[in-house]
């Protein structure tokens, strides 16, 4: 099973999740989203299948979101897309795809139930906090 990942490498989160997917030995597809940038097509199709409205898909920690204006309620989902295809740190990550599903991934631990192999041990995060993987 081959398991996409939208990724920042400068966010915590998205690595943990990354090395998460490597421990459990699933073939990944690893999508650079800041400099590949999305389509309209793609964050459309992430975020339908994940359950994620623009406005719930929107990046407001360590992003240009607030000083822009796009935390206002008053901002429609479409200027909130128009403004992640842009911009595209406005969007939240890790996003993964497996065969099992699409989810965005806060709590990173949140990854193993969409991976094929989800009990491959111990996982030591980078804030060093510990997953047991086998109760999981």
């Amino acid at each position: 099973m081959t398991a996409v990942i939208h990724h920042n490498p400068q966010c915590g989160s998205s690595r943990n999740v990354l090395k998460m997917i490597e421990a459990s030995g699933e073939e990944i597809l690893v999508i650079e989203c800041l400099d590949t940038g999305w389509s309209r097509g793609k964050l459309l199709a992430l975020f339908a299948g994940a359950s994620l409205t623009p406005r719930t898909a929107l990046r407001v920690h360590k992003s240009p979101a607030e000083e822009v204006g796009l935390t206002d309620p008053s901002v429609s989902d479409e200027a909130l897309l128009d403004a992640m295809l842009k911009n595209p740190v406005l969007v939240i990550r890790p996003i993964v795809v497996t065969p099992k599903g699409i989810r965005l991934y806060r709590p990173s631990e949140a990854v193993i139930k969409l991976l094929e192999n989800p009990h491959f041990g111990v996982f030591t995060k980078e804030d060093g906090e510990q997953i047991d993987t086998r109760r999981a």
